[in-house]
């Protein structure tokens, strides 16, 4: 079954100054390479004016069902936006590495403050900008969910919500004709609250 993964706890920032030059770094969940670049062009607009902006992120490379989110290719992508080769974007990458996050985009954006620092310093500060940023986003831990649908008449609708208040899951219900409700479940609790339900309804539920 699909295990969880790691990823950033919403969007996260860092400021410090290095001999002159001021670092901002900033971190965001990104589930697609479209909100990855999306994120890394919006930071570009509201800092036109800094020296560098350096993009890493760590997101899936195509669309995944719900429960197959772990079995989806990772594309890591990182730029020095015109520092020294190797002396940021790889840094800042290798932060999301180690860290063990993914869904997450990176920029650190850098004023330059008229002293060089050195590959090793850039290397440095840039690692820094990416681990506070992720440290003040704070870390979660994801659990791939399944989506479905339970359907049922009246007579069995307090039975079944019975069921997913009692479970370990996400619900809301629409009471019309017959009364519907829309599941959200972790991967690994899927089948059992299924077969639960069409058990206790002595299999008259339809799960969709």
């Amino acid at each position: 079954m699909p295990e969880s993964f790691r990823t950033v706890d919403g969007r996260g920032e860092a400021h410090f100054t290095v001999r002159g030059s001021e670092f901002v770094g900033h971190v965001d969940r990104a589930d697609t390479v479209e909100a990855a670049e999306a994120f890394v062009e919006a930071v570009r607009e509201e800092y036109d004016d800094a020296t560098h902006n350096v993009p890493a992120y760590r997101v899936p490379a195509g669309e995944a069902s719900p429960d197959r989110l772990n079995e989806v290719m990772i594309r890591e992508y990182q730029s020095d936006d015109g520092e020294p080769t190797g002396s940021s974007g790889k840094p800042a990458l290798n932060v999301l590495q180690q860290r063990e996050i993914r869904n997450v985009v990176a920029v650190v954006t850098r004023y330059y403050g008229g002293t060089n620092l050195g590959v090793g310093g850039l290397a440095r500060a840039y690692s820094r900008a990416v681990k506070e940023a992720v440290d003040d986003a704070g870390v979660a831990e994801v659990r791939p969910r399944h989506r479905f649908t339970v359907t049922v008449d009246y007579d069995d609708s307090g039975t079944v919500r019975g069921l997913l208040e009692g479970a370990d899951c996400e619900f809301d219900a629409a009471y019309e004709a017959e009364v519907s409700f829309d599941v959200s479940v972790p991967v690994t609790d899927s089948d059992d609250l299924r077969d639960r339900i069409q058990s206790a309804t002595s299999g008259r539920a339809r799960v969709e």
